[in-house]
């Protein structure tokens, strides 16, 4: 029989709020052992996750984006409000400044197979499990993945 995302997914995540304290959150992270974490509001919903490529951000900083000068007027080579994005996200303390909003998911009822699907098409490292009320019930990683392909070898 197939196994589910149910099957393999690490139940009851680790969760933090939009207004966690930047720092708080990576040393959760680093506790823990887990590469991002599901961004709850109050009522629970799932309103993002903070991942390690978006902490990258606060380590690497941003490059000023590439202009020219012609008859007075600046002309960006490279558009500005991606250049305005990046810049919060380096400058960012709290865990809403970060994060990234729009979260990828998936139902426990869905099969490994899809999971790995979708993660592969969507370039995602991680996929919060979501219940038909949307909350979240589980995270599953790329590692849950391969660590269950290692188990049906044996």
């Amino acid at each position: 029989m197939a196994k589910t995302v149910a099957d393999v997914m690490t139940p009851n995540p680790i969760s933090v709020t939009p207004d966690t304290i930047l720092k708080d959150a990576i040393q959760l992270m680093a506790h823990n052992k887990v590469g991002g974490l599901p961004v709850l509001n109050a009522d629970n919903d799932l309103v993002g996750i903070l991942s390690e490529s978006d902490l990258m951000w606060q380590t690497t900083g941003i490059e000023m984006p590439a202009y020219i000068m012609l008859l007075d007027s600046v002309i960006y080579l490279k558009n500005p409000i991606q250049y305005d994005q990046e810049l919060h996200k380096a400058l960012g303390q709290l865990v809403k400044d970060v994060m990234t909003d729009h979260v990828i998911t998936i139902t426990p009822d869905q099969s490994l197979r899809e999971a790995a699907h979708l993660m592969h098409d969507k370039k995602v490292r991680r996929l919060p499990v979501v219940d038909a009320n949307q909350q979240v019930v589980g995270i599953l990683t790329r590692s849950d993945i391969v660590r269950e392909m290692a188990n049906s070898y044996t």
